[in-house]
This record gives structure tokens, C-alpha cells and sequence, in this order.
């Protein structure tokens, strides 16, 4: 299973932000376990590098993506992404941007906590409660691994 990480959900668990880090933890650990694969775009990567530099000093931040580095796959932002983006519309580029992200990996999630953000995809756009609920919900179904 494929899931792409929205920026505020991989910044919930790096800087334990209450009460949503409990459930991005949830989920990073499924990656971590080798349970799905977690993706994240690049932009998202510099973002969070400002955020907890800013408010913890860059040696924190920089061992915060270290260690991200061994629980996500990183997918580059392009001119070309850049610009599918910029054609669907609506109010907020940075996660229409994020969208694009995730259908150019075929995830089969997008975990976000603002899902009535994102513009209509293809992906399914979801909140990390839910879907921690719905992969366990899943994973214990008869003839799962």
C-alpha cells in the first residue's frame, strides 16, 4: 500500500504536536514496519526543515530528516508538476502541488489533516484517524497478510 504524507501530519509527528501526533506516529509506524510505503514531496522536506529550525535550532532539524529519511520516499517537485498544479485550480496551490505528488506515485492515500483542501483527485484523501481505523480494519480481514 502506497500513502502520501501531507506536510502537516509528517510535522504532527516530528515535533509532537498534541493530540494529532499520536496518530501520525500510528502511521509512520506502519512504514517503519515495512506495513506501506510513505511518500512525501520534496517541498515538504524544506518546509519542515524551516519549522523545526526555527523553533528547536537546525541540529534538531536536521536529525529530525535524517531519521525521516529512513521512514519516507521523497518525490520531487518539477516544473512539469508545477504546472498540473497550477491547472487545477482552486484557493490552495501548495496542496494542489501535494496532489499531484501523490497521483504521480499512484498512492493509494493521501493522509492529511484538511482534507476539504485538496482539489478532486483520483487518490483518496483522508484523515490520519480514519485511515489508521480503516488499514486495521483491513489488515485483520480474513485472507490478509
Amino acid at each position: 500500500m502506497k500513502v502520501f504524507l501531507d506536510t502537516n501530519v509528517v510535522l504532527d509527528f516530528l515535533a509532537d504536536r498534541v493530540p494529532f501526533a499520536e496518530a501520525a506516529a500510528g502511521i509512520l509506524a506502519l512504514a517503519e514496519r515495512g506495513r506501506l510505503q510513505a511518500f512525501v514531496a520534496a517541498h515538504t522536506i524544506t518546509t519542515i526543515c524551516y519549522l523545526i529550525s526555527r523553533d528547536a535550532g537546525v541540529e534538531v532539524a536536521r536529525f529530525a530528516l535524517l531519521d525521516l529519511f529512513d521512514l519516507v520516499e521523497v518525490v520531487p517537485v518539477d516544473r512539469q508538476r508545477l504546472l498540473q498544479a497550477l491547472a487545477m485550480g482552486g484557493d490552495d496551490f501548495e496542496d494542489a502541488v501535494q496532489a499531484v505528488c501523490a497521483m504521480v506515485v499512484e498512492a493509494d492515500f493521501l493522509v492529511t489533516r484538511n482534507p476539504q483542501d485538496f482539489p478532486p483527485i483520483t487518490t483518496e484523501v483522508i484523515l490520519p484517524e480514519p485511515f489508521l481505523a480503516q488499514y486495521q480494519e483491513s489488515s485483520s480481514s480474513p485472507g490478509q497478510t
